[in-house]
């Protein structure tokens, strides 16, 4: 619940606003003097959590001055680069509110449209995203690719977002305490929140064009977000049943084995000699494949199971109870 107040008793805090930052000398300066004058005009406890993903230019040395200065933010500081997604993770373990907020420290998202992204979630959603309508990044390199994609992991993931790739979003921590990020995975935490059923509602945000500094994404992304997909959509659908994914697979290359195989009693028929005809080959081939795919089904089984059980994860997500026993 977000406050009325500035403060709340024992120093805890309602939003925490999570940055990446990566060689952005140029901008984290302006970027952090701009947040901190939205922040001080919020009813609510604030923090910002920068984390320093290996930069290599002055933003270790500006984001020690901000933290000197400003006792809102904090600042990790990793050891080399590891990407955004690692950087967000480590962001959003290390932050205390009860609200998460991330977005990049570019200057291209607008820090002012944060109190738009508090109202909806006042409203009752879990998951607010931001989608840049007008978005300023060359069309073809960016813009272009981008819609794609978002087309392509709405489709999949079934959660209907025009702009999966903008990072200023807004999330209840109660959603995604759960969720641990790998690879470039950052972009699907909707699609993690609804899982758990989040509700997840999109607004548009006002996107400016970079002013200072480089991109750090291009072209070559693509490959990784669509590989990132399959795996998302492999742990939303089938993680705690691997065997109907790995049996259904086995099943029908079995039956194409089967198939083949009468094929090949036809063509004997009709006088071609089974060891002349290379259907036999096939129909072999696809029934043994079937049968490993079953295999391995049955082997995710155990491992699915002895992941859940060594840990005592639930299988489930529980959103609130009533007259319960503390």
């Amino acid at each position: 619940m977000i406050g009325n107040s500035g403060s709340k008793p024992g120093g805890s805090v309602d939003v925490s606003i999570v940055v990446p930052v990566y060689n952005e000398e140029e901008n984290v300066q302006a970027f952090h003097k701009e947040l901190s004058g939205v922040l001080d005009g919020l009813d609510c406890a604030c923090e910002i959590v920068f984390v320093d993903d290996g930069s290599t230019d002055r933003s270790p040395e500006l984001l020690r001055a901000i933290a000197a200065s400003d006792r809102r933010a904090r600042v990790v500081f990793f050891t080399r680069n590891f990407g955004q997604t690692a950087a967000i993770s480590a962001a959003m373990d290390n932050a205390a509110g009860d609200i998460i907020i991330p977005m990049d420290a570019d200057l291209q998202n607008d820090p002012h449209d944060i109190p738009k992204f508090l109202e909806k979630i006042r409203e009752g959603y879990d998951v607010v995203s931001g989608w840049r309508r007008s978005r300023k990044d060359p069309f073809l390199t960016k813009t272009l690719p981008s819609r794609m994609a978002n087309w392509l992991i709405s489709a999949v993931g079934g959660v209907r977002l025009h702009d999966y790739g903008c990072s200023l979003k807004a999330y209840r921590r109660s959603v995604i305490r759960h969720v641990r990020l790998y690879g470039e995975m950052h972009r699907f935490i909707p699609l993690f929140a609804h899982q758990v059923g989040a509700r997840t509602t999109e607004i548009e945000v006002n996107h400016r064009p970079r002013a200072a500094g480089k991109s750090k994404y291009g072209l070559s992304r693509i490959y990784k977000v669509v590989l990132d997909l399959f795996v998302v959509k492999f742990l939303s659908a089938y993680f705690t049943k691997p065997i109907y994914f790995f049996g259904s697979l086995g099943g029908l290359l079995s039956a194409a084995g089967v198939l083949s195989g009468i094929w090949t009693l036809y063509d004997r028929h009709l006088g071609v000699f089974v060891h002349k005809n290379p259907k036999i080959l096939l129909a072999i081939f696809l029934f043994i494949l079937g049968f490993q795919f079953i295999m391995m089904g049955l082997i995710a089984e155990l491992l699915m199971r002895t992941y859940y059980e060594s840990q005592e994860k639930p299988t489930y997500f529980i959103r609130e109870k009533m007259n319960f026993d503390a």
